[in-house]
């Protein structure tokens, strides 16, 4: 049987919260809403790290992040031309990548693609984007996807018009590529979208969308404080947000947060209108998911680096030909799309390759996310009802059984938490390789976790040689960068 088509829709920093039809009825996305109605809708897919670079590397590898060893974004050196894109073009797929990848971006290596359309968050000089923009004679442009630094969490409006701003650039390289592809293989595209990272600037007049909508309700349950981890109060002062930010500012920024997705949405549209148009919609499996989400004032917090579900939860559609539409509650996991495509598509693999399963054979009853595995890690085990997170740096655990969270019901005594507890134990062997000495290796975690919980409010982690130190040492004697204690 002829291999047929796939899409796969990527979006940057999305919530699984923010579509139409499964249940916002504020925020606009009528292509989103129509792949819902042709889609199997998973409700509890929840991302392996919840930041950008180890989320795409356990996706294109189908390993958990104790397996690929990249668990933060700085690490780019791990990727290789191994992994899902390498593996369907090896076996007849014409794979094509376009848009946001987070790949290394000083050259511009295919990484398993047979074709690449580069577009990165923080580009070089290897960015087609970049030097398209040139081309139109924008000459030198700053800031292409927004202010970031102390704007980064500013409602802003793009500089670019909408024609040309990042979204509309995905989307107009998809549509040129469907509408011209004449191999006789089946194509694999990738369509990734960075929006809606922030800075959220969409583009005019998409900025003004949601200019009325004031009705403002984020998760803030009378105890939120008692729900963060280090990493929030980190991210919240990084942002320049450690005070919280008032009702009327916050509505603004989901404005934008809401006019980003809207737009995505759009050119969702214009890609799936592309398929039909070329008579191939209803032969090809589509795929719409997410690295990670955006807590977005839920819980007075901004950014991702979290296990609460604002920040790990993501949609996943999955359109597949042959496939009645529906919804699953059971969790899932970017680790299940390789296996599952390649499943589909007839490829046999080694299953003790994949932490991931084939979604539509196989079920987990857990899943499993991480972020870093110093003694500052993060660390999730989550099922279809409830989950445990653990923070190293903090030493503590969180407990939920309810979403969205309201409160940490973790008691060492309670048989279920035991029972996750174990669990999640086994999960951070692995993330540090403790199989050859455990003794040795948990003794010195003992130590490191304790000598960094009486370390300053940073994490030791954080490097006191970077951009905020010199930023306080070039301030002159007698004023001083004001931090909240």
């Amino acid at each position: 049987m002829k291999k047929k088509n796939i899409l796969l829709i990527f979006a940057d920093q999305f919530r699984a919260d923010c579509i139409h039809a499964l249940g916002n009825e504020v925020i606009q996305t009528p292509a989103l809403d129509a792949l819902c109605r042709e889609s199997v809708v998973f409700d509890r897919c929840l991302t392996p790290s919840p930041v950008c670079v180890p989320a795409r590397y356990s996706m294109m590898t189908g390993q958990y992040p104790c397996r690929t060893g990249c668990s933060n974004n700085p690490h780019r050196g791990h990727y290789t031309g191994d992994g899902m894109y390498a593996r369907l073009s090896a076996m007849g797929y014409y794979t094509c990548g376009i848009g946001k990848m987070h790949f290394p971006y000083e050259t511009y290596a295919l990484h398993g693609f047979d074709e690449r359309h580069t577009q990165e968050e923080l580009y070089c000089g290897c960015d087609d984007y970049y030097n398209y923009l040139l081309q139109k004679g924008y000459d030198r442009v700053y800031d292409i996807f927004g202010q970031r630094s102390e704007m980064y969490y500013i409602p802003q409006i793009s500089q670019l018009p909408a024609s040309d701003h990042p979204s509309a650039w995905v989307g107009d390289r998809s549509v040129e590529f469907i509408k011209k592809y004449k191999e006789d293989k089946p194509f694999f595209l990738m369509s990734s979208f960075i929006h809606p990272h922030p800075p959220f600037a969409p583009p005019a007049p998409w900025n003004k969308l949601y200019r009325d909508f004031l009705a403002v309700k984020p998760n803030l349950p009378y105890n939120y404080a008692d729900l963060w981890t280090c990493y929030n109060i980190i991210q919240n002062r990084h942002k320049g947000l450690s005070v919280g930010v008032d009702l009327h500012l916050l509505s603004q920024i989901i404005n934008h947060y809401y006019a980003c997705i809207s737009f995505v949405d759009f050119q969702i549209g214009r890609i799936v209108g592309a398929l039909k148009e070329k008579g191939i919609y209803e032969d090809t499996l589509i795929i719409f998911t997410a690295d990670h989400g955006e807590l977005l004032g839920d819980f007075n917090c901004f950014g991702k680096r979290s296990m609460l579900d604002a920040a790990c939860r993501v949609p996943l559609l999955v359109k597949m030909p042959g496939r009645a539409p529906g919804r699953r509650s059971d969790p899932v996991s970017l680790v299940d799309i390789e296996p599952t495509l390649l499943s589909w598509a007839g490829i046999e693999y080694d299953k003790d390759e994949f932490d991931g399963v084939d979604i539509f054979s196989e079920r987990h009853e857990h899943v499993y996310s991480q972020y870093e595995k110093s003694s500052g890690g993060l660390f999730m085990v989550a099922s279809e009802r409830d989950k445990l997170v653990y923070s190293a740096y903090d030493d503590k655990y969180y407990y939920f059984d309810s979403f969205p969270e309201t409160e940490n019901k973790y008691g060492p005594k309670n048989p279920r938490c035991a029972e996750l507890r174990g669990l999640l134990g086994d999960y951070i062997e692995k993330a540090f390789d403790t199989a050859d000495d455990p003794a040795q290796v948990r003794e010195k975690l003992d130590a490191r976790i304790e000598s960094c919980r009486r370390a300053p409010y940073a994490p030791a982690w954080q490097d006191q040689k970077t951009a905020r130190a010199r930023e306080e040492a070039a301030i002159p004697e007698g004023y001083r960068i004001y931090l909240k204690p």
